[in-house]
């Protein structure tokens, strides 16, 4: 292996394990804030912390956290707007 490869090959093999690193965090992220939706702690919070973790990686994940956000928007957006009528 000449210096070029040797570079490559540590490139590839850190972006990888930066990859799984994030993979693992995502999904315990996700795991622990679906178990706080029984248990006392801030499940939906934890769970957008989760999908955002695994969004810098995942274009599924990205869609997902999109979705809630917008979802959750117009929970706001339809709360207000009711409080606001006379």
């Amino acid at each position: 292996m000449d210096t070029k490869e040797k570079e490559h090959f540590a490139i590839t093999t850190l972006k990888q394990a930066k990859r799984i690193v994030i993979v693992i965090v995502g999904f315990t992220i996700v795991l622990l804030g679906t178990a706080m939706l029984v248990l006392p702690g801030p499940g939906v919070v934890t769970i957008v912390l989760g999908l955002a973790v695994l969004g810098t990686e995942f274009v599924w994940a990205r869609n997902l956290l999109k979705r809630f956000k917008d979802k959750a928007n117009n929970v706001k957006n339809s709360f207000f707007n009711k409080s606001q009528k006379p």
